[in-house]
């Protein structure tokens, strides 16, 4: 179960019980879950040899899609009458590109901004979060206690001036809190829209190859073949990642290997001192002798590194050190070897521009080599696919996307998810994006033009890190955030000219995610907002069950309301009119960090003087929050008996234990009043409501006895 992330803390009353669970009290040192939960470690240290293996592993997951950039790239370009200073300026444009955007920004900075392992747009927020406290009602989570900083995973620190002043405009700034949960969010869903198109681009591009050896197979059969091809591809993702990934750094090692071996035979054959574009000179005369054209160039020269933002988001999956060495020592000199080998080709014969990688390919390997880029391309799609996969995860943890099904389809890795809802929709959009466009340039002009944004977010992100968390001099942040901006700003508006050409369909996919995720947030901070200004206070709870039956037994009611007690505690109360003699108010909280150890994940206080209790279970954004609610009754009974230290009440809670159990979920509905605007009412009356109809039920990872669970529902009007 998600528990909604706007919310923080937890509230009581009575004395020394009482501040044990107020909102910034110390709560009880937890109770140990070791027979149930594995103790997950801080990030683990790993020898020199298990880096360099999961380096080999993450060749098959991280960089596949990098990898086969080499056969879009020169397609892409629009340039006829090529020179040699043209191919020239162009080789050095994607050497410099690579260097700079992606090993000098990526593999040397941006990895370090990680949360204890963790990569990606959430992580990174997280990682902020932890160091800054969010006050807004819109925000994606708002959970913090003040224990919190205590937990193995919480990390912190001191700060310079400047930084102390950034955090303090930060933390008292709505407007500003509310800027970086809107971009976080956006450089999400721009990630889900990357993970229609790349399938898409990536299967067409390597089955386009064949064309040039048959006149008699069409454009329409290779779409055809596609689109079998991808939905074989979505179909077998209920498998699991783990059935199919040990196929995946072979297949891109034999690929990178050949790509090389090709490579260093056309340079050799064709040009042998094509190497000189190494030389950044180069980029100035080529910009200087064909101005505006350049411009536009860049971006085909973009999809050199698209994919580059996997290494990021798929950090969890391996280490830092792994991705790293991956790079640095394969993916980096194989890529510019490949890129060398198809412009020295192309300097002899620049009329095969349209379908450099293939052409250039000798005639004895066409065949061999077509096969292997198929399957370099599957495996391309298949790390994007699985990147949704994870992202959605968080984003549901954090309470930010309606609730789908998350399935784990691994005992061993936690990160290896698969949704169905989000498998299917991913399904939808990239055969329609295969059949719609059909291979032209339109989808060529489509791919890589959201990617740039998720790197300027990531840009922007990373210098936030920098001043605020890792204390960096002013001067140092400015010698990031400046020359990354001005380079993909570059970029961007080379791009921007290709939205009317095909770059809109991302843009639309991203708006349709965006729409869902905002309407999402905001009614679930509308329902947060409204229970805590109508939330029920100890004393009234106190009033209310000295006056009626109490019933034998255990009573666990649901809530996702951190702070206090929710009104429909207050509805249950009045319509039932008896409760049991025993009942814990359960709410499930997930935290901005990784995972929560064992030893951290439960704590209980009492709640007035009726035998009623409070109980908190912790989750991180990346625990699998699958609950068995017999087997946390016994748990939650056996630290309620630790609370206590009288006899009579120890007594009480054994034998009601004995009596039954009764477990009770809330659900809620909302209805804007009539103050509200016309798009307030619109969000929450259809978008919201659509949503909250159409997703899984709030408690759905709880498993409870169906005789024995009781739902309770209440209309919000806010």
């Amino acid at each position: 179960m998600n528990s909604d992330p706007e919310n923080g803390g937890c509230k009581g009353g009575g004395g020394d019980i009482a501040r044990q669970i107020e909102v910034e009290a110390d709560i009880d040192t937890a109770m140990s879950f070791t027979k149930t939960y594995q103790t997950p470690q801080r990030e683990k240290v790993y020898s020199n040899w298990e880096s360099m293996v999961l380096a080999y592993q993450s060749l098959g997951v991280v960089y596949g899609d990098l990898g086969t950039s080499p056969v879009n790239v020169f397609s892409a370009t629009s340039f006829t009458n090529l020179s040699e200073d043209d191919l020239l300026g162009t080789l050095s444009l994607i050497i410099w590109t690579l260097t700079s955007l992606v090993l000098v920004k990526y593999v040397f900075i941006v990895l370090h901004a990680n949360d204890h392992g963790e990569g990606g747009t959430f992580a990174i927020y997280s990682y902020i979060c932890r160091h800054i406290h969010f006050n807004t009602k819109f925000t994606i989570h708002n959970t913090k206690l003040q224990p919190d900083s205590a937990m193995a995973y919480y990390t912190g620190g001191g700060h310079s001036p400047l930084s102390t002043r950034a955090k303090n405009f930060l933390e008292r700034s709505s407007s500003a809190q509310n800027f970086l949960t809107v971009i976080v969010l956006l450089g999400t869903c721009m990630v889900i829209g990357d993970g229609a198109l790349t399938p898409a681009t990536c299967v067409l591009s390597a089955l386009q190859g064949i064309q040039s050896r048959s006149s008699k197979i069409t454009q329409d059969h290779v779409v055809w073949i596609s689109v079998v091809l991808l939905v074989a591809l979505f179909v077998f993702q209920r498998c699991g990642t783990s059935k199919v990934s040990f196929l995946f750094s072979p297949i891109m090692l034999i690929w990178f290997a050949t790509n090389v071996s090709i490579g260093v035979y056309n340079i050799f054959k064709y040009d042998p001192s094509i190497l000189k574009a190494v030389s950044p000179h180069y980029i100035v005369k080529f910009f200087m002798a064909n101005g505006k054209t350049a411009w536009d160039l860049l971006g085909a020269v973009f999809l050199s590194i698209t994919g580059a933002e996997a290494m990021f988001t798929d950090l969890g999956h391996f280490n830092k050190r792994a991705i790293q060495l991956g790079f640095s020592l394969v993916v980096y000199p194989s890529l510019i070897v490949t890129y060398a080998g198809e412009t020295a080709y192309l300097v002899k014969h620049p009329e095969n521009i349209t379908d450099a990688y293939y052409s250039s390919l000798p005639n004895p390997v066409y065949w061999p080599m077509f096969v292997i880029s198929t399957l370099a391309a599957v495996v391309a799609s298949q790390s994007m696919i699985s990147a949704c996969f994870s992202i959605v995860k968080q984003s549901l943890a954090l309470g930010c996307f309606p609730r789908v099904n998350i399935i784990h389809t691994s005992s061993n890795h936690q990160g290896q998810v698969y949704s169905p809802e989000i498998n299917t929709i991913l399904l939808i959009l990239t055969v329609a994006l295969v059949v719609g466009f059909k291979g032209g340039v339109e989808l060529a002009n489509a791919y890589g033009v959201v990617v740039i944004w998720v790197m300027m977010i990531t840009t922007f992100l990373t210098s936030l890190v920098m001043l605020v968390i890792w204390k960096t001099n002013v001067v140092a942040v400015l010698g990031f955030l400046v020359p990354y901006v001005l380079m993909e700003g570059a970029f961007m508006t080379s791009l921007l000219r290709k939205i009317p050409q095909g770059g809109w369909v991302p843009f639309a996919i991203s708006v349709l995610f965006m729409t869902v995720m905002m309407s999402w947030t905001y009614g679930r901070s509308k329902k947060t907002t409204y229970e805590a200004e109508n939330k029920m206070s100890v004393t009234e709870l106190d009033e209310a069950l000295s006056s009626i039956y109490r019933t034998p037994g255990v009573c666990l009611f649901f809530t996702d309301l951190v702070h206090g007690l929710p009104p429909i505690i207050r509805r249950y109360i009045h319509h039932m009119n008896s409760v049991r003699e025993i009942m814990v108010v359960v709410t499930i909280r997930t935290l901005p960090i990784k995972t929560v150890s064992a030893e951290e994940r439960l704590h209980v206080g009492k709640l007035g003087r009726n035998g009623v209790y409070q109980c908190l279970i912790q989750f991180g954004y990346k625990d699998a929050e699958d609950i068995d609610g017999a087997k946390y009754t016994d748990h939650i009974a056996a630290k309620l008996l630790e609370l206590t230290d009288d006899n009579s009440e120890k007594h009480k809670i054994r034998s009601s234990m004995q009596k039954g159990i009764e477990f009770v979920t809330g659900r809620t509905i909302l209805k804007a009043n009539k103050k509200s605007d016309m798009l307030s009412r619109f969000t929450i009356d259809y978008m919201y409501r659509f949503l909250q109809k159409n997703s899984m039920p709030a408690f759905s990872t709880v498993r409870t006895p169906s005789n024995a669970t009781l739902q309770v529902g209440m209309l919000y009007e806010i």
